[in-house]
């Protein structure tokens, strides 16, 4: 798992990657939604928190400082967005399909990073990646995916979007 999310970050950032943070930084972007993602069921877990930090900062090759430069600048714009487009619609310049199939992958381990799965969740990645392109099914097996990763015992077969 952690070579599937290595590659993922470094693909991302590869043809541009820098220390410092430029507004249209993609790693911005991929931190709002994970944050949006973590906020969805109306609370936040330390676990979902040290597990964004800790992917944030091993992928991306961070110091703490700059760590937390990258998720003070993914909160004012997570805060500032309206909706899920203004992140989707940047990420879609920068990724291609593998890659937002990815992403959809790494926003479902955090979901599980807590153990827990909720409707709000399932709803906010369902809008993530109906934007970003991916589809239903594909969606399903990246949630399936992210739930045999952390070894829960059943797959619900629920979406029904």
């Amino acid at each position: 798992m952690l070579e599937r999310i290595q590659q993922f970050f470094h693909s991302l950032t590869s043809d541009h990657y820098r220390h410092e943070l430029q507004p249209d930084d993609p790693r911005i972007a991929v931190a709002a939604l994970c944050m949006q993602v973590m906020e969805a069921d109306g609370k936040i877990k330390e676990s979902e928190k040290k597990r964004l930090r800790s992917l944030m900062k091993e992928q991306y090759k961070l110091d703490s400082g700059q760590l937390d430069q990258l998720l003070r600048a993914s909160e004012e714009a997570e805060s500032a967005a309206v909706d899920y487009y203004r992140f989707t619609s940047d990420l879609k310049k920068h990724l291609d399909n593998d890659q937002r199939l990815e992403l959809i992958g790494i926003l479902w381990d955090i979901v599980y990073a807590d153990g827990e799965r909720s409707e709000m969740e399932d709803h906010v990645i369902w809008r993530i990646a109906d934007l970003l392109g991916v589809s239903a099914r594909e969606r399903i097996q990246k949630r399936q995916e992210a739930a045999a990763r952390l070894g829960e015992g059943h797959v619900v077969e629920d979406d029904a979007d």
